[in-house]
């Protein structure tokens, strides 16, 4: 993992996983920066290198009426201010090919939602702003798929490429993480876990997504065993009155007790390697 790629981490020299944190969405500017400040804050304490993570704009909702952003670039900006204020990174989802270049004006890292990972024309829209990209695997795709999804973004000329396994459909209404999966992808890119989209229930008979947030530290634990390079969740100090995907955010009170055990698995782990 070619730490450089990324601006406040690329001097550390933990031997921790990385994290993507923060809300699903931008909701307003008061909001991120209380998220962000929290994380930062934990993250500091237990040296894990932070990337901020939260939507400028939500196109992949289930109901016309669902949330779908404050707008673009009132978006955009308060990441670029989340960033500025806390001298950390940021990562945002893009969804059709313009939004590449927009984004890159305000974040270090494009996110590639699973559903369009498959979408030549945006991968390398990603790829060409030279950010970092981030790949999220589609939910009907195997490890193995994902290596056409790396080198797409390769073949564009941008070497800064992740991916993120955010669990694999389980009939219609559930998630399951295959952890063969990890150190497969690793033979193409940097591996991240998404430890609450994999815990998603999507496809409710309400049009609003469910999700098992008791099975997080699960999850996470798992993916910190076997070696996962970074760890992706969307985190809320509401989750409930969440604009998006609050069944399966991560109330931000129970954070650093999650992160605290995870860095003391990591560190175990590391210990057999030596």
């Amino acid at each position: 993992m070619n730490l450089n790629v990324i601006p406040n981490i690329k001097h550390s020299t933990s031997t921790n996983f990385f994290l993507l944190a923060g809300p699903c969405a931008i909701e307003g500017e008061e909001m991120a920066m209380k998220i962000a400040e929290h994380i930062l804050k934990v993250t500091t304490k237990l040296n894990i290198p932070f990337i901020f993570k939260g939507s400028f704009k939500k196109a992949n909702r289930s109901r016309i009426d669902s949330f779908t952003g404050i707008g673009d670039e009132k978006a955009l900006k308060i990441l670029q201010k989340v960033s500025e204020t806390f001298c950390i990174p940021t990562v945002t989802d893009i969804h059709d090919v313009n939004d590449a270049k927009k984004a890159a004006e305000y974040v270090d890292v494009l996110q590639i939602p699973a559903f369009l990972v498959r979408q030549t024309d945006l991968v390398v829209a990603a790829a060409k702003t030279g950010k970092v990209v981030n790949l999220k695997k589609g939910q009907f795709m195997s490890p193995s798929a994902m290596k056409h999804a790396v080198q797409k973004v390769k073949d564009s000329g941008n070497e800064k490429v992740w991916i993120t396994d955010r669990g694999t459909m389980f009939g219609y209404q559930d998630m399951i993480v295959d952890f063969r999966g990890i150190p497969e992808m690793q033979q193409y890119a940097p591996v991240i876990l998404d430890v609450t989209h994999s815990l998603q229930q999507p496809n409710q008979s309400s049009g609003v997504t469910g999700g098992r947030p008791d099975m997080i530290e699960t999850i996470a634990r798992a993916g910190v065993v076997n070696n996962v390079n970074g760890l992706f969740l969307e985190t809320h100090f509401d989750p409930t009155n969440a604009k998006s995907d609050g069944a399966n955010m991560l109330d931000l009170k129970y954070l650093e007790n999650l992160l605290s055990n995870l860095v003391a698995i990591r560190k175990t782990i590391n210990s057999f390697s030596n």
